[in-house]
């Protein structure tokens, strides 16, 4: 049975848990993989010059055994996070690596250690099957997944999940991942899909906003309180946009690093007043690749006071890494908190110790997030506290083109990936809900210049000029 019938099914909005537990599961599916062979493919090249578009692949590949505790999702739309950048260029090393200690754990281990790697850790889509022990879950169920994937065999595990000696980020460090037809997953990575979000909108959310409520909002990051000041940078991406909005509702006060004025006008429509765009400012960390700047860090923390009324920040939301931390550790204030994960512009940290241990300012890391954190920031989305920050959508066969986007810093916000979905602006379920948050959901995709969505989950074209003109003589009549 060709995947399309799963889809066809999924797309009558009617069809029950005994009709999609009466569907054959096809022998293969479509993937985005990345080869085993080809992991020489960049070698010598600076990172920026390599291409995502050359190492991604659509293959068909066989649906893998199901296991215990597992699922098997039938992929509506998933998106790219920089993780897929990483695997796609075979940087900081290649994927395959994590594969092959995955497979020496277990017999079910060994079915994800192939010399093709499907990637990709965001989803919404619908359950097909669950494994032997899975309760919660049936069928049918609409769902998104979150990317920790756990054993929970150690004690270690059991106090935070992202503390387990096995722990793994699906679709990076495990294979079968989301930018796909079918994904596998372990049933405790799934969660509702919010009913007001079309399929893509929902894909978006998953691993960057749970990222986001981790570092920011959790015990486990930085403990967000009312009031606090939170430097933000890239405030506007795929993960600060999310961090911006936790900070904003949670009633503390964002300063919202960009480096653009569109990017700075989306901080401006989520709510946000702080705002510094970098290169207009023309802030230079580093004097040269091994010589950072303090007087830049210094002119940071006065442009930091001029917005706050004279205060230093509570806590920085950092993630760029080498290019912006000697300015971080620097600009927090006397107690203050650094919380870290990514480091896209590189892994290897300096700053100036003198200011961390003298003002008894602490540096946290963080890295994405348990289950309960990722069910909690989800129910946010659910209720339209936290919205989604999609801002363009490819189909399957582009997701290459999709990780040249993120590669490049081209996008805002998230950029999708459709699977089986046939089009944007499907899956609504609760229409006077969307309806509600139409504008948050849209201000993303305005600035891009992309089709705005409707109340009805469909999508509507930007007013072009002779649009524009008849409105103002309609509304001259």
């Amino acid at each position: 049975m060709h995947v399309k019938e799963i889809a066809s099914a999924i797309l009558t909005g009617n069809s029950t848990t005994q009709d999609f537990s009466g569907l054959r599961i096809p022998e293969s599916y479509r993937g985005i993989v990345v080869r085993k062979e080809e992991v020489d493919l960049f070698e010598g090249m600076a990172s920026a010059d390599k291409d995502p578009r050359k190492s991604l692949h659509l293959d068909d590949v066989p649906v893998p055994e199901l296991g215990p505790g597992e699922a098997l999702v039938a992929v509506m739309a998933s998106s790219v996070n920089y993780n897929s950048v990483w695997s796609a260029i075979f940087e900081p090393l290649p994927t395959f690596g994590f594969l092959e200690r995955y497979g020496r754990l277990s017999p079910l281990g060994k079915r994800h250690d192939l010399p093709y790697h499907v990637i990709g850790s965001d989803l919404s889509g619908v359950v097909l099957r669950t494994g032997p022990g899975v309760n919660a879950w049936k069928p049918g169920d609409e769902v998104v997944a979150h990317c920790l994937s756990v054993e929970l065999e150690s004690p270690d595990g059991h106090g935070d999940t992202m503390l387990d000696p096995e722990q793994r980020i699906w679709g990076f460090e495990t294979n079968f991942g989301g930018l796909a037809e079918i994904a596998l997953v372990k049933s405790n990575q799934l969660m509702p899909k919010p009913k007001h979000l079309t399929w893509e909108e929902s894909a978006a959310s998953g691993l960057v906003n749970s990222t986001a409520y981790r570092q920011l909002v959790s015990r486990n990051g930085a403990g967000m309180k009312q009031g606090d000041n939170v430097l933000i940078w890239g405030a506007s991406g795929g993960l600060g946009s999310y961090a911006t909005q936790f900070a904003l509702a949670g009633g503390a006060n964002p300063i919202c690093v960009v480096s653009s004025d569109q990017k700075a006008d989306i901080c401006r429509r989520m709510g946000a007043e702080a705002i510094i765009d970098r290169n207009a400012e023309d802030y230079r960390f580093w004097q040269d690749k091994h010589t950072q700047n303090p007087r830049e860090w210094k002119r940071l923390g006065k442009r930091i006071r001029e917005l706050t009324g004279g205060e230093d920040v509570d806590i920085v939301f950092e993630h760029p890494g080498r290019e912006t931390f000697g300015a971080s550790v620097f600009v927090a204030r006397k107690g203050g908190t650094i919380v870290t994960c990514a480091s896209t512009s590189g892994y290897t940290h300096e700053y100036d110790n003198r200011y961390l241990w003298m003002s008894l300012k602490k540096i946290v890391g963080s890295h994405f997030a348990n289950y309960r954190e990722a069910w909690e920031a989800n129910r946010l989305v659910a209720k339209g506290k936290i919205h989604p920050t999609l801002s363009k959508t490819f189909r399957l066969e582009e997701t290459g083109e999709a990780a040249r986007h993120v590669h490049r810093n081209l996008h805002q916000g998230k950029v999708g990936v459709l699977a089986l979905a046939p089009e944007a602006g499907l899956g609504v379920r609760d229409h006077e809900l969307r309806a509600k948050h139409l504008d948050a959901i849209n201000r993303f995709r305005d600035l891009e210049d992309q089709p705005r969505a409707d109340a009805s989950g469909g999508t509507r074209q930007p007013a072009t000029d002779d649009d524009e003109a008849r409105r103002g003589a309609s509304a001259q009549s």
